[in-house]
């Protein structure tokens, strides 16, 4: 059976792209969009009231498959999750990206001076093109004038995910998140693998399932992955484990034996792996 929250499918529609893959009554084209805001709920069903299961930020591809009250059913290309997306927080069509956003977050500035009134506030990870340079500052395409360094070209990417993770310390908990705002556990480690060239699937279950290879407890060191049932975190060295989670509300760094001894105790059970990127 296809993962629903991977297969662009829906009350029997299914995307063109799924045909021969899955059954549906009917397959369509879809219609690229992408964000322009600097994040987007990715929602379980079309309600501003309802779970938010991800999010897609400032320049990411979404796949419209149809749209329902004021929101679009689709697929977010990067990391492939399905959901509603509010149409407001899209615009048709693709725009090639030129940078990414190499800052945990940056401003931008309706001129290429600083004390322009902000346009927007974009995160880490954020899909730019820059259409022009003027000193300092750089003017992305559906939005302003970014700081130059805040960027960096598609291609240039970090080399330490533990580092990239740790950028987000004391960032607020927020469930399906991954913006510099608030994210999540499986969120923060996507985010920091994206930042080094890194594919990253979006929930912990998919991450446990694709990345890495096994390890044992006595083994971790440095951007090794602990995986609980439903969480996990980034060792930051042989001792230490950097998570976002929701005993602290936020991105935090314990112990890890401290954090194996709470979440068991709180029923979760021990990890289900210790894993090391390759």
């Amino acid at each position: 059976m296809s993962d629903p929250r991977l297969t662009l499918m829906r009350d029997g529609v299914a995307a063109l792209s799924l045909l021969g893959q899955v059954r549906a009554d009917r397959y369509t084209p879809t219609t690229a969009a992408r964000c322009v805001v600097a994040a987007a709920a990715i929602r379980k069903a079309a309600d501003a009231g309802s779970e938010q299961q991800d999010q897609i930020i400032f320049g990411e591809a979404f796949d419209i498959l149809s749209e329902d009250g004021g929101f679009a059913f689709g697929q977010a290309r990067r990391d492939g999750y399905v959901g509603f997306v509010a149409l407001a927080a899209l615009a048709q069509g693709l725009v090639e990206p030129s940078h990414w956003v190499s800052a945990l977050r940056t401003y931008a500035f309706a001129e290429p001076d600083l004390k322009t009134a902000t346009t927007g506030l974009y995160t880490l990870n954020s899909l730019v093109a820059v259409e022009q340079t003027d000193g300092r500052f750089a003017k992305i395409s559906d939005g302003g004038w970014v700081v130059a360094s805040h960027l960096s070209p598609i291609g240039d990417y970090a080399s330490d995910p533990a580092g990239v993770a740790s950028l987000f310390l004391n960032a607020p908990y927020q469930w399906g998140g991954r913006e510099s705002a608030g994210l999540d556990c499986s969120g923060l480690i996507q985010q920091a693998l994206y930042a080094c060239g890194q594919a990253g699937p979006r929930d912990t279950d998919m991450q446990a399932a694709a990345l890495g290879k096994p390890i044992e407890r006595n083994e971790l060191r440095r951007n090794d992955l602990v995986f609980w049932r439903g969480h996990v975190g980034i060792m930051v060295d042989e001792f230490r484990l950097l998570h976002a989670n929701a005993h602290h509300m936020m991105t935090a760094v314990e112990p890890v034996a401290d954090a194996i001894a709470r979440i068991s105790s709180a029923g979760v059970g021990q990890p289900t792996a210790f894993k090391r990127l390759e």
